[in-house]
């Protein structure tokens, strides 16, 4: 197609919207005239003048409807132009956005190719317009016969979902940019992208260029694990873009949300995040060999997404079963082709496992309420996520970019026989003393937070000797806050842990865990004494914290 061509192609496309939306001026609010710029004085939306607790920022303004900083991530994560893009409430309100701008009421009508998202047809009946249905192939494909016999002179949206939710799988690319060229000045084709990033397969987004009818949907919910924040994209023509910023309400986005998206977009988020879709994809193709073994499964579907769809001999039991182990799964046996199927999201090993344990016959032992704490520590240095379960022994996993603070801290986990993950992102370019402080004090909070009332603990513990080094630790979760640390370390330095850091260590640990906290350490070499510290406090930690029974260990009866 030449740039003419396109050109005519994207008009035409545009004036398929609905007449009252192409007539409409738009709502101009006050973000859409005037951008906040530091020094400026706004009193044209009414804001108050001060913020609304402590500590908040940027909550007493409106933010832009599509706001400057965010949309520069967008389009470096994307490689696209701002003018391509609409941020939306998840990519639902994208859908919602597309239908209301282009669908009369009672009028048009919108063709889905099932099994499919729910979300297209529920938009379509808040819109009044028509859902036709184009199935998928016998292997899940687009059908572009199907689509044909459905689409008329009213259809204005025709959805593709791309890997398909449920069946998980990617859509031939040749079909998809078939149907763009078929429906170029007619309907929009939109390819739902929620899940592509599991997928071993690029976006479609660079055929916009040649496709003025294609939209593009993604998500921060699913491979950026931040389903509950709410933000997506829709990525189109410029003119599609135009239109659907018409419909969008002023203010869609939270500051909050705007301010975690940016962290999510930031390098070393998507680097963490790459790896964690990494660990994501190897567990779904382990879990994949581990089912074909299961009498309960008849075939599990080839997947490009971050679950599996299953067709099973008895879906209602098996998600039954199940649920009274405490694992509730998606029965997708209502979908057209679908009978007898079961979507299965990839959660963590240890989930996986209760899974694989229960298809398997194995009755899942009643599980005690647990004792678990998340702490999220930010401050100017430091960027802190601490995660305890004190009846767990796994996983363990430590990551502040601190390698011998992370074996010390993996020694109070595996020592104390607890579960622990720490990540910290500190500003270690400086030193590393707010990041080992730092992580110190929220281990502290997550363990005092995760004992609860300490009801049952042992409350007391005590210890060890390491090569020539001794150490002895006594521990008293009294709910007093007390350090008695006694060291002489021969050397500055263990790896790159300042040894002037150990006690500093200890003592936010004592002061966040409110406890009575005394260590003495005698010895030649400085790793082993350091070693033996933390190994010694592990120790204690595992002692003090074992529970046993219901008793309060205080005969004051609090502590």
């Amino acid at each position: 197609m030449s740039d003419t061509e396109k050109t005519a192609a994207c008009r035409m496309i545009s004036q398929r919207a609905r007449p009252e939306i192409l007539a409409m001026p738009g709502y101009m609010s006050a973000r859409s005239i005037e951008q906040s710029d530091a020094g400026t004085i706004f009193l044209d939306a009414n804001e108050c003048a001060f913020e609304p607790f402590i500590g908040a920022r940027h909550l007493s303004r409106y933010p832009a409807q599509q706001p400057v900083d965010l949309q520069d991530a967008i389009c470096r994560w994307l490689d696209v132009s701002k003018r391509q893009i609409t941020i939306t409430r998840g990519a639902d309100e994208a859908i919602d956005c597309l239908m209301r701008a282009f669908c009369v009421p009672a009028q048009d009508n919108i063709v889905i190719c099932p099994p499919t998202f729910a979300m297209y047809t529920q938009s379509a009946i808040l819109q009044g317009a028509e859902v036709r249905r184009a199935p998928l192939d016998e292997n899940f494909d687009l059908d572009l016969k199907a689509v044909e016999q459905s689409v008329d002179k009213s259809t204005k949206i025709i959805f593709v979902c791309s890997p398909n939710n449920p069946t998980a799988n990617l859509m031939d690319r040749r079909r998809i940019l078939q149907l763009c060229a078929d429906y170029a000045d007619t309907a929009l084709v939109v390819v739902d992208e929620t899940y592509v990033e599991f997928a071993a397969s690029d976006s479609m987004i660079p055929s916009l260029d040649d496709c003025p009818n294609l939209v593009i949907l993604r998500t921060l919910s699913k491979s950026h694990a931040a389903a509950g924040l709410r933000c997506g994209v829709a990525v189109a023509r410029p003119d599609v873009t135009a239109l659907m910023q018409k419909v969008l309400a002023p203010y869609p986005l939270p500051q909050p949300v705007i301010d975690a998206a940016l962290t999510i977009l930031s390098p070393d988020t998507q680097a963490f995040l790459a790896k964690k879709r990494d660990d994501i994809i190897a567990r779904r193709d382990q879990l994949v060999a581990q089912l074909s073994a299961s009498p309960d499964i008849v075939q599990v579907l080839p997947t490009d997404a971050n679950y599996l769809l299953l067709k099973v001999k008895d879906a209602a039991e098996l998600c039954e079963r199940c649920r009274k182990s405490g694992i509730i799964l998606r029965n997708q046996s209502h979908q057209p082709g679908l009978d007898n199927a079961v979507r299965v999201s990839i959660g963590s090993a240890e989930e996986m496992q209760a899974f694989l344990a229960v298809l398997n016959g194995d009755a899942l032992p009643a599980r005690a309420a647990q004792r678990i704490d998340t702490v999220i520590r930010k401050t100017n240095e430091t960027a802190i996520s601490v995660r305890v379960n004190l009846d767990a022994v796994a996983p363990v996993r430590i990551n502040t970019g601190i390698g011998f603070y992370d074996h010390m801290l993996d020694q109070i986990a595996k020592h104390g026989g607890f579960s622990l993950e720490i990540d910290c992102e500190g500003d270690l370019y400086i030193d590393p003393h707010h990041s080992v402080e730092d992580c110190a004090i929220a281990l502290g909070q997550a363990i005092r937070r995760a004992l609860g009332d300490k009801r049952g603990i042992e409350r007391y513990g005590f210890c060890l000797p390491m090569d020539e080094s001794q150490v002895q630790v006594a521990l008293d979760f009294s709910g007093r806050f007390f350090l008695d640390f006694k060291a002489d370390f021969p050397e500055s330095h263990v790896g790159d842990l300042p040894t002037d850091m150990v006690s500093h260590v200890f003592y936010s640990l004592a002061e966040n865990m409110q406890a009575n906290l005394h260590i003495a350490v005698t010895g030649e070499n400085t790793h082993h004494m350091v070693e033996a510290c933390f190994k010694g406090f592990g120790r204690a930690l595992r002692q003090a914290i074992r529970r046993q029974g219901d008793e309060m260990p205080s005969t004051k009866g609090s502590l």
